[in-house]
């Protein structure tokens, strides 16, 4: 095999590792997000029936459920973009060794492009999480109950 389709194999290689990061964490926006719309299905199902309590929190968590998608599609979004500029890097990688053409500053913009892309997704997600989070609404009923592995401090 010819050296140079070698070297430019190697040099292809490292950023595949990233598109591997990528494909993991689409996978895990793409449960969060079938989990949104599951929880907006139930309380809409709920809502019509008038099986709801309190509509006004139905409402509400309708509303937050719908931001937290688009948060998640946006960082969806973005993954995509990063893998397709982590590819358009590799293919020059593997072009500049294979043609001897000069792309180093094309694979260095298209790289740092999928990096950018890449955290902005982070960025998405974190908001995403803090969003999920903020939504828990613990009542003080659910409060005072103890955990099973709760220490009462008593002994027992």
């Amino acid at each position: 095999m010819n050296t140079t389709i070698v070297q430019g194999i190697q040099a292809a290689v490292a950023p595949v590792f990233m598109l591997t990061a990528v494909a993991a964490m689409i996978g895990a926006l793409a449960t969060r997000l079938s989990r949104i719309i599951d929880r907006a299905r139930w309380i809409e199902e709920r809502l019509d029936s008038q099986r709801i309590k309190n509509e006004d929190a139905a409402y509400w968590e309708l509303r937050r459920l719908g931001l937290r998608g688009s948060v998640v599609n946006w960082s969806i979004g973005f993954l995509v973009f990063c893998a397709l500029f982590i590819g358009v890097t590799v293919a020059g990688l593997f072009l500049d060794v294979t043609t001897n053409s000069v792309t180093d500053s094309f694979v260095r913009w298209s790289f740092l492009g999928g990096i950018v892309c890449f955290a902005c997704a982070l960025i998405c997600f974190l908001a995403e999480t803090l969003l999920a989070t903020h939504t828990l609404r613990f009542s003080k009923q659910s409060m005072d109950k103890r955990l099973p592995l709760e220490h009462t401090g008593d002994g027992k």
